[in-house]
């Protein structure tokens, strides 16, 4: 029996938790890459790391797919260009299996769009990050939280910049007197601060504007779905809008939208 211990003056006896402490499950990753090279050092770069597990390597898209099937990995680090099928072909047969976190040296806007388009959960480009953010990328994404390197996020930006052009003829339909009855704000003839939205908000709207999906928001600010989805609720409430097309609408300034008042 073990001996009674004083403590302060208190009597204390050390007795064993009779619930064994549960083990911390480590992050099962594939690694996918057509260089031997580059995949060899990233699966021994990440089986340095606690908490993280490299349960297989793939060569192209065909392997990878059958690793995924045979191994369920808890992440996918997937490149872009590889032979037989390339990472974007195989991309959407990936996502449903487990998250997938670009890693590559593609950095051409149109592909880094279509990744995300393609269900993507982060996209960096070699030489853009150091170990510790792709590892901490490694976890994130496991937690829904989007990474992107700053060629990717560039690029998403561009594609919302791109975007909202198309959405701005809406406004050139609008009434003449709905767009001399507000102030000048950028140049849109909105006056916005009517409305009160913070800068992160002004971002997220702005976004929706270009057409964004609340994936590809998350994505490109850095932020979680749930969190971008927090704002949305913010801004509609703000706008008195019950959807994004009437956000949208009142945002571009095609109705009018409800006067700030305090």
């Amino acid at each position: 029996m073990r001996r009674p211990t004083s403590q302060g003056g208190l009597m204390s006896t050390a007795v064993p938790s009779p619930f064994p402490t549960a083990a911390v499950r480590p992050v099962r990753v594939l690694v996918v890459d057509d260089n031997p090279v580059v995949r060899a050092g990233l699966a021994a770069l990440l089986a340095t790391r606690d908490g993280i597990e490299v349960v297989a390597q793939a060569a192209d898209g065909r392997q990878a797919c059958a690793a995924a099937s045979a191994h369920r990995p808890d992440v996918v680090l997937l490149d872009v260009r590889m032979p037989d099928v390339d990472g974007l072909s195989v991309l959407p047969h990936l996502v449903p299996i487990a998250p997938v976190l670009m890693l590559t040296y593609s950095q051409e806007s149109e592909i880094v769009q279509e990744a995300i388009r393609r269900g993507a959960g982060g996209y960096l480009v070699h030489g853009e990050f150091t170990v510790d953010q792709l590892v901490g990328a490694v976890r994130d994404i496991t937690e829904g939280r989007a990474c992107l390197t700053p060629t990717a996020a560039t690029a998403l930006l561009a594609q919302a910049r791109a975007c909202a052009p198309a959405r701005s003829l809406q406004s050139q339909q609008a009434p003449l007197q709905l767009q001399s009855s507000v102030g000048e704000s950028g140049g849109t003839g909105v006056d916005r601060a009517r409305y009160g939205l913070s800068q992160r908000e002004e971002e997220v709207m702005e976004l929706i504007t270009g057409g964004m999906t609340n994936h590809q928001i998350a994505a490109t600010c850095f932020i979680s779905e749930k969190t971008v989805k927090n704002h949305i609720n913010r801004i509609f409430a703000k706008l008195h809008a019950d959807s994004r097309s009437q956000a949208i609408a009142v945002w571009l300034g095609t109705v009018r939208g409800p006067v700030r008042h305090g």
